[in-house]
């Protein structure tokens, strides 16, 4: 997708609420962020992590905020507004605990450095993903101009959340570290205070009990006072260690798997997973059966950080034939999408009632964006290689 094909899907999803100038520095967050060139009516917003002015984001007090008993609860304080919306109350494990006296340990989940602390709040797996929250406290920072972004479907949706940048790795139960390349979505609570959700997505389904080691080197954020300027992404940023191990425990209910085995072309559509909080559509192409090792993975992202799978098959000589993936549920309704990658494409329920899912998956970027633009009915769905309907209860 051009530069230009971008500016107009984001004039037309957003006008007149967006200016030129913030849908330039969008697009070059967009190309920052990396998120596989797939920007569309709905989703634009959040992909290209639209700005919004500090006039509509309800700080509290900071008097008030300290009163507020965050850690253990922080997913009922984002979880309305974050892109993997929902009531995670009877499914998230609490990480921490309370004593007699009802005061919170947190020690084993809280780490700092370099003025910043960092605590694991709760976890909640569904063998697919983790859902963690965080609180982030730094007393010489000013949270309060981290802008926010869109999370809902459109503008209308009125669904903002603040976002917060993290680098380094994790691992699974002493797996290959892989690269963290996603942000927190949540809430600045005071000047020195943010409380977000991370989900961190699994290479391989898995059961039972775990411990995801998480290894940030570097926290950041964007300041809504430099939206002059040529670069905003993490314009705060800050490196440092921040290595905490943390418990989690597949919590299978209400996740369904359902296995579908259709090929058609070049594309085959394996599986699609429906849990109460994501989508997860599991289809392959032939080029992508060809598997980048993690060491392989590791030295490619060392020569640049954002390099896409499709960059690095190029790089290597390796035949690459993405497919693009779509999906609405028995009322037309689109799911908000997240970012594709090779075998998997990730869906956000968001209070949804999933019934019936309508699958469409494409070999042309061009006609994914027409029918995300244009939804259910448009004439794209006759160009989609495959269209399945899945009937989910």
């Amino acid at each position: 997708m051009t530069d230009e094909q971008l500016d107009q899907i984001l004039k037309q999803a957003l006008a007149p609420e967006i200016s030129d100038k913030e849908i330039r520095i969008h697009r070059r967050r967009k190309d920052k962020m990396n998120q596989f060139g797939k920007v569309g009516k709905g989703i634009a917003a959040a992909v290209a992590a639209v700005v919004i002015g500090v006039g509509g984001l309800g700080y509290f007090n900071p008097v008030l905020a300290a009163k507020i008993p965050l850690i253990g609860k922080i997913f009922e304080k984002v979880a309305d507004d974050a892109t993997y919306s929902g009531d995670y109350t009877e499914k998230k494990t609490v990480l921490t605990n309370e004593d007699s006296a009802g005061n919170l340990d947190t020690s084993d989940y809280t780490v700092s450095d370099q003025g910043i602390t960092l605590t694991a709040s709760e976890a909640y797996c569904d063998g697919y993903s983790i859902f963690l929250t965080v609180n982030i406290e730094s007393e010489d920072a000013d949270f309060t101009h981290i802008p926010e972004h869109y999370t809902g479907m459109n503008v209308t949706d009125n669904r903002t959340a603040a976002g917060f940048y993290i680098g380094g790795t994790w691992s699974v139960n002493g797996s290959s570290p892989e690269w963290l390349d996603n942000t927190f979505d949540g809430e600045v609570i005071d000047s020195h205070t943010f409380a977000g959700m991370l989900k961190i997505n699994l290479a391989e389904k898995h059961t039972g009990s775990g411990e995801l080691s998480l290894n940030v080197n570097g926290l950041g954020y964007d300041d809504d006072r430099m939206l002059d300027g040529e670069e905003i992404s993490a314009s705060h940023w800050t490196d440092g260690s921040w290595n905490i191990a943390i418990p989690f425990v597949v919590n299978t209910t209400d996740v369904k798997t359902i296995e579908v085995g259709e090929k058609k072309g070049n594309i085959t559509l394996e599986d699609i997973v429906v849990s109460p909080y994501q989508v997860i559509v599991h289809a392959t192409t032939p080029g992508e059966q060809r598997e980048l090792t993690d060491d392989r993975r590791e030295k490619l992202l060392s020569q640049d950080p954002d390099m896409t799978d499709a960059e690095m098959f190029e790089l290597l000589g390796w035949s690459y034939e993405p497919c693009y993936t779509i999906c609405f549920n028995q009322d037309g309704e689109l799911l908000y999408s997240d970012a594709e990658v090779a075998g998997r494409a990730g869906f956000a329920v968001q209070g949804k009632e999933i019934k019936t899912l309508h699958i469409f998956i494409f070999d042309n970027l061009d006609d994914w964006s027409l029918m995300e633009q244009e939804g259910m009915n448009s004439n794209a769905a006759d160009r989609a290689v495959i269209t399945k309907e899945i009937r989910v209860e």
